[in-house]
């Protein structure tokens, strides 16, 4: 429930009582004896949905903006009297005027809004050098995303040029302020003894997780868009959906920092694009959901021009989003292929051995180097497999060939195989001076140009036992 206090003016207290009582609503009136210009002061209960066309009426009685009408929220009402007036006005959305001012608290003043933004940004990039999801979500507690968002597309739909300005002015600086901080902080701590030298960002999941952006990233974004303006239209939650939203913005944008701080341009490009998805998603979504929720401009004459607005600027966001659906697209697909080459390489190699003609050998390790940059750049996938035998007499030299075959056949891609082979013995102890080294390989130069990584073994149980197997260049 809402309890509504109007100051009315000189000679307008019989027309808005009249309102009152036409409705039904119980009311009190009490004499105004402060400025001369009101002549008395009405409150009256009303549920959340009769605020707006109450207003309305009160106003057409006589009550002007330049009145004071002030809107309280009530924890309790008890009154049976006021179940007809429930009916009446069923649900829970609040009214435009709620909304608007829910809308401009929501947008915090510039100090604090950079403040929290720069302190959200540096938490969620240790945590994501840290690999810590709960450091990131904790980072997101503080990041204050949702304001701008939610403002942005309240004025539009309240036909409130200011606001609107204000937030989508909001989301742009701060978003390109967290990327800003994200490499200033990356680059330090970068040349210092906190990073290890020679770190690749790329390899830290969560880096990696926001430099392939799917089309899954756009449902997360446009439910933290459905979320965040119904939970504000609704008057609950919002605290906890801002984490969403924010989840959603300050981590990738973070990411694209890092990407720049450390000179990965496709971690930065990638990165910077799922920032921007994710934010029109966001204002796509709870720009649908304030104008479906019937929200519109107080005066009927700006409610035809609001929805033009309104129908432009979603088309404009429609148009942005399916141009970079097309990158999603083809991550996904490369997401997808990759997956798919996976399993079926893990699942050949595994069926390869499973043969009695190598019933005594054991399969140690499969290792499948393949990406989504691999299918960009052309790349062919590397298998790499490790498998231990009793008898170096009896390795195949062509087991590596053998294996590429079969798992060409079964995908239809040119791989490159290699297999690593640790041979032990287990009657007797071997000398420690004695050392056994086997490989088998295919002679194909590894996709990147680089040599195939080292297959080493040690056993401690009386035998020193190293395999090196390697692609030449």
């Amino acid at each position: 429930m809402r309890l509504i206090q109007v100051l009315i003016p000189e000679g307008s207290r019989q027309p808005v009582l009249d309102v009152l009582e036409g409705q039904g609503i119980d009311y009190a009136v009490f004499e105004e004896t402060g400025r001369g210009e009101f002549e008395a002061m009405v409150q009256f209960p009303v549920p959340p949905t009769g605020v707006e066309p109450v207003l309305e009426d009160i106003r057409a009685a006589g009550i002007s903006e330049s009145a004071y009408t002030i809107v309280l929220p009530t924890e309790t009402v008890v009154s049976e009297r006021l179940d007809a007036l429930k009916a009446l006005y069923p649900g829970d959305r609040l009214s435009r005027e709620e909304l608007k001012a829910s809308a401009q608290s929501l947008a915090p003043e510039l100090a604090t809004y950079f403040a929290f933004i720069v302190l959200s940004t540096v938490i969620a990039t240790g945590g994501l050098l840290l690999d810590s999801a709960a450091t990131i979500i904790g980072a997101m507690v503080v990041a204050p995303l949702m304001g701008p968002a939610i403002t942005a597309s309240a004025g539009s739909v309240l036909a409130d040029r200011d606001l609107t300005a204000r937030g989508i002015a909001l989301q742009v600086a701060g978003l390109v302020l967290a990327i800003v901080v994200a490499a200033a902080v990356g680059a330090v701590l970068k040349g210092t003894v906190i990073i290890p030298p020679g770190t690749d960002i790329r390899t830290i999941p969560q880096v990696a997780e926001r430099t392939s952006p799917g089309f899954l990233s756009l449902f997360i974004a446009f439910g933290s868009g459905i979320a965040g303006a119904i939970s504000v239209s609704r008057g609950s939650g919002s605290t906890l959906v801002g984490v969403a939203i924010a989840v959603a913005l300050i981590p990738p944008a973070a990411t694209s920092g890092l990407g720049i701080a450390w000179g990965y341009s496709g971690v930065a490009a990638s990165a910077a694009v799922l920032v921007l998805v994710n934010l029109l998603s966001i204002n796509l979504s709870a720009l649908a959901i304030f104008w479906l929720s019937g929200y519109r401009p107080e005066l009927s004459e700006q409610r035809d021009s609001v929805r033009a607005s309104v129908l432009k600027r979603g088309a404009v966001l429609v148009v942005a989003l399916v141009g970079l659906s097309i990158i999603l697209g083809a991550t996904t697909f490369a997401a997808y292929q990759t997956t798919t080459f996976e399993n079926q390489a893990t699942a050949e190699t595994e069926q390869f051995f499973d043969d009695p003609a190598f019933s005594e050998y054991q399969l140690e390790a499969i290792e499948v180097d393949y990406d989504s940059q691999d299918i960009i750049l052309g790349n062919d996938p590397t298998v790499s497999v490790v498998v231990g035998q009793p008898n170096a007499a009896d390795v195949p030299p062509d087991i590596a060939e053998r294996l590429e075959r079969q798992i060409e056949q079964r995908t239809g891609q040119d791989a490159g195989v290699r297999v690593g082979v640790i041979i032990g013995q287990e009657s007797e102890p071997i000398p420690p001076t004695v050392d056994a080294t086997t490989s088998a390989r295919i002679e194909r130069p590894h996709p990147n140009g680089a040599a195939a990584p080292d297959f080493k073994r040690n056993e401690n149980s009386g035998r020193s036992i190293t395999l090196r197997s390697s692609v030449p260049p």
